[in-house]
């Protein structure tokens, strides 16, 4: 939704009230019922969906000034991004402005491999992986080492539907397996004092996904390449952006299941561990896992070094 707000005489403010769960805003797009006059100004202020419309939504907002640079309302251009009035409706985008007309693609070309177009020409380095060297916390190896490896589910920093946590441990519990919950952004706890359940936080998942049995997440592209390297089958619950993509592709490769849908039920999310689990599933896991690109930021880091010479 938007609102206009009264300003100076050649200045428009809109603010968008934007749900982060609406598909377009993490992309950094919003769709906006309001036409602004030709010649004005055009300031677009966006906030929270739960914040109310009137002054606490000019204070939480991100206001962006625009002018117009024709004698209409199809065209304005802003600081990160430019706005087009469409049949009525005000379009922010910020793609424009980011991408040169050689825009590099930070992700692996096996996982997700580009769709050439003919507008841009993308150069693919490959995933930017930084290694991490932690060590795992003493009481998180003793959890491994006391049993067979646990199904890690965490949605990092994703906020997950309520009720979460306890389907997917009744899910993965139901199919013999223990349990490693990451307790990330959304605060994941276990359900009881079982000890074949343990909560972990902030943690080295380059070395913990290569001693798990499946990997549950919401399809982050940095958890599922660090799942993809790890060998480690995948289970994607998809709950944004471009999430159902990532879960699409872990599909296609063989190498997990794709959830339907961001609220799995113990049902839905078991049907999912038994392919992720089975052996099949791992041993292409295993196979995609020896083809992943490690190169990509030393790709990337050359590459600005010789456009630099």
């Amino acid at each position: 939704m938007a609102a206009v707000v009264p300003a100076e005489p050649d200045v428009v403010t809109v603010i968008g009230l934007l749900d982060d769960r609406d598909d377009a805003w993490p992309v950094m797009e919003a769709v906006l019922p309001i036409a602004v006059p030709p010649g004005s100004r055009a300031r677009l202020a966006v906030a929270d969906a739960g914040a109310p419309e009137a002054g606490p939504a000019l204070r939480l907002a991100r206001e962006l000034t625009a002018t117009i640079i024709a004698p209409r309302t199809d065209v304005l251009l802003v600081p990160g991004g430019s706005l087009f009035a469409v049949d009525g409706w005000l379009r922010y985008e910020v793609r424009d402005h980011v991408l040169t007309d050689r825009p590099w693609l930070a992700a692996d070309p096996i996982l997700g491999p580009w769709r050439e177009t003919a507008d841009l020409d993308v150069l693919q380095t490959g995933a930017w992986i930084l290694p991490d060297e932690r060590p795992l916390p003493a009481d998180l190896v003793a959890f491994l080492d006391a049993g067979s490896p646990p199904v890690y589910v965490g949605f990092g920093s994703m906020r997950a539907p309520w009720g979460i946590a306890a389907v997917a441990i009744e899910a993965i519990r139901a199919q013999g397996h223990r349990v490693l919950v990451g307790r990330g952004w959304a605060g994941l706890a276990p359900i009881d004092d079982a000890e074949d359940c343990f909560v972990v936080g902030e943690v080295n998942q380059q070395a913990l996904f290569r001693q798990v049995a499946a990997v549950v997440h919401h399809g982050g592209a940095g958890t599922l390449t660090t799942a993809a390297r790890a060998g480690a089958p995948q289970v994607v619950v998809p709950l944004a952006t471009d999430q159902p993509y990532w879960a699409g592709r872990v599909a296609d490769l063989g190498i997990g299941a794709a959830h339907a849908g961001p609220t799995p039920t113990v049902e839905s999310l078991s049907a999912a561990l038994r392919a992720a689990l089975n052996p099949e599933t791992r041993t292409r896991a295993t196979a995609v896992a020896g083809t992943i690109r490690t190169d990509g930021a030393a790709r990337a880091a050359r590459l600005l070094l010789d456009a630099a010479d």
